[in-house]
């Protein structure tokens, strides 16, 4: 790939992340450009990889590269840098690096931040940079080992890149509470001395999703009397962001269908509601989900006409029923996708 055009990439990655952060990571830019995963990012923070390159798609010249495209850009567009800690999940809280050998680090810790972030959220922004992450615990899904004692269990803690069972850890005394309730999962954690995230690896997704906390058992105890004595005023206020969150879905749609009619003239504005609807269903993990989607960025909103193309107009799912390969069945229907698109491109 050229400079020119990984330049362009890269402002376009980091633009995506400024409009809904209002300031921009390294991390948000390799990311973007699909050089990692968020599953990647996730191992990383979890203290389950020596350095960030090892996971990445390309070298660590590459990653050298955006870093300092990226310091260019966020120079050009007025914003500050803000360097930040990146510290291991593991209980050996150790820096966490981006690449091997003798490379400096400081230049994939900044984060660059828009000037018309004001100063308390610049503020909160490195207060919350600066703190250590939460402590994180893997529910394996296959046998493991301990490489202290030998033995196994449930969860394993990372340390020194080995796992360690909590005994080994000194975590055993610790009770498990499932996700489900985050009122009390957040009071327990703020009760407890030594608390853990539980996560565990979704195949199926490719990511790693949390499953619960280890917390002391006498802090969930608190925990417990404290959400009952006041669960009726919770009650309402998550009807309140019930009603709020709706609100706000629907001011969302409206832009995004109104983007897909601004790309796609010829497309019906009831198909373009359709498509809005469908990509950016609360939890779907859709496209109209993605960052790059709130953003009401071009390509986000394209792949999701072209999701729906694929579904409605062509025999994409009549071939995958039929036992044809998903890759195949993509070439397949490529024409038919784009003569579709060409009708939407072409105003009525």
């Amino acid at each position: 790939m050229s400079k020119p055009n990984l330049s362009r990439r890269v402002a376009e990655a980091a633009g995506i992340a400024l409009v809904n952060r209002k300031y921009v990571t390294f991390v948000d830019v390799v990311t973007g450009l699909r050089w990692l995963h968020s599953r990647h990012v996730d191992t990383w923070r979890q203290g389950r990889a020596a350095t960030l390159a090892e996971l990445a798609a390309v070298d660590d010249d590459r990653l050298l590269s955006a870093a300092a495209l990226l310091r260019e850009w966020a120079e050009r567009q007025g914003l500050r840098p803000m360097e930040a800690s990146y510290v291991s999940g593991g209980r050996d809280r150790r820096e966490l690096r981006f690449t091997s050998g003798d490379h400096p680090q400081e230049a994939f810790r900044v984060h660059w931040v828009s000037p018309e972030l004001s100063e308390a959220r610049v503020r909160r922004l490195a207060e919350r940079q600066s703190k250590a992450p939460d402590l994180v615990a893997v529910a394996p899904l296959e046998a493991w080992t301990c490489a202290s004692c030998g033995d196994t269990g449930p969860y394993l803690i990372m340390e020194d890149d080995r796992p360690h069972c909590l005994t080994c850890a000194d975590m055993d005394h610790l009770v498990f509470l499932p996700s489900g309730d985050a009122a009390l999962s957040r009071r327990a954690k703020q009760e407890s001395g030594l608390a853990a995230v539980v996560v565990q690896y979704n195949r199926r997704r490719k990511v790693y999703q949390r499953k619960g906390l280890l917390v002391e058992e006498r802090a969930l105890t608190l925990a417990e009397e404290r959400c009952l004595a006041d669960e009726e005023a919770r009650l309402r206020r998550r009807e309140r962001d019930r009603e709020r969150r709706a609100e706000q879905d629907v001011e969302y749609l409206t832009r995004m269908a109104a983007e897909i009619r601004s790309l796609f003239p010829g497309c019906p504005p009831e198909r373009a509601e359709e498509i809005a609807a469908h990509a950016a269903l609360r939890g779907s993990g859709r496209v109209g989900r993605t960052a790059a989607a709130k953003a009401l960025d071009a390509n986000a909103i394209t792949l999701a006409v072209v999701a729906s193309i694929r579904h409605l107009d062509t025999d994409y799912d009549r071939l995958l029923m039929a036992g044809v390969p998903r890759a195949e069945a993509r070439d397949r229907i490529r024409d038919a996708i784009e003569a579709r698109l060409d009708d939407f491109r072409r105003a009525t």
